[in-house]
């Protein structure tokens, strides 16, 4: 089935060329995910998967001698993001060439990652997703505009977490420009990152580029879960004489079990 709806098969370029786009939109989606590598990953399922079961019932009529209920299940969203790319640069990869101009594929990717890392983290109202920090129940904490103060932010996260019940391990997820700023600071010559993650976090400090400001999150497991059917991948759609044009499609939903698991940290 993956096969077919991927029409990969048709695409009118060389298994080189093809393994060329595969290899660089790995490359930059590996790069830009930061959910995956927080919460807990269920799948691949394939295209079949429509929907998770929650366990839920929802009663929809009664009569004095029969009840009925209509399960409640989740739907499973299909992101799809087009990108063109030059025939004549793809058949350069044919030859041996090592340096093709695949940029619309690294823009493609960025935005698929994007839009899996926006559900998981803002969330998706009209796929019935809650993302994680609209789900948190904790009021924020304020995020310093020094990002040398950050250490004494995230303890306080950290102990409202504790309160509630949720132990860590712990991992801080950044907006992109703000994890910049962490990378290039330094407290008496040491590196602030270095100090995060090797005495202020027990978990990962994540580059997040779909965010605003950052969330502290538990990594125990069990609390969030991304059911993937179709994994990400690239297809093909169409061709004409000078570009073809791929795609790269993933089918998911996000689920908040413990929402109090995570607490934002806002500006």
């Amino acid at each position: 089935m993956a096969a077919d709806l991927l029409k990969r098969s048709h695409a009118p370029i060389t298994p080189e060329a093809l393994a060329a786009v595969d290899a660089e939109a790995a490359r930059v989606l590996k790069l830009n995910l930061a959910g995956r590598r927080l919460v807990d990953f269920k799948g691949p399922h394939g295209w079949q998967l429509a929907a998770v079961n929650t366990g839920r019932v929802d009663p929809c009529g009664t009569s004095p001698d029969v009840q009925i209920g209509i399960r409640r299940a989740q739907p499973l969203v299909e992101v799809r993001v087009p990108m063109k790319v030059s025939l004549a640069e793809l058949d350069a990869v044919a030859r041996g060439a090592t340096d093709p101009d695949l940029t619309s594929v690294v823009a493609a990717a960025e935005k698929a990652a994007d839009a899996e890392d926006a559900a998981i983290f803002n969330g998706l109202v009209a796929a019935g997703i809650k993302g994680i920090i609209p789900a948190s129940p904790h009021k924020p904490h304020k995020l310093p505009a020094d990002v040398r103060e950050l250490p004494g932010a995230i303890l306080a996260a950290r102990e409202t977490l504790r309160q509630a019940g949720v132990s860590g391990p712990y991992a801080l997820a950044l907006a992109a420009p703000i994890y910049a700023q962490v990378l290039a600071a330094a407290e008496d010559g040491y590196p602030l990152a270095k100090r995060l993650t090797q005495q202020v976090l027990d978990g990962p400090l994540v580059r997040a580029p779909a965010i605003e400001g950052g969330v502290l999150l538990s990594l125990r497991g069990g609390d969030y879960e991304l059911h993937v059917g179709q994994d990400l991948s690239v297809g093909y759609a169409a061709h004409d004489r000078e570009t073809v044009e791929l795609f790269i499609t993933e089918s998911f939903t996000f689920r908040a079990l413990e929402p109090a698991a995570a607490v934002a940290l806002l500006r």
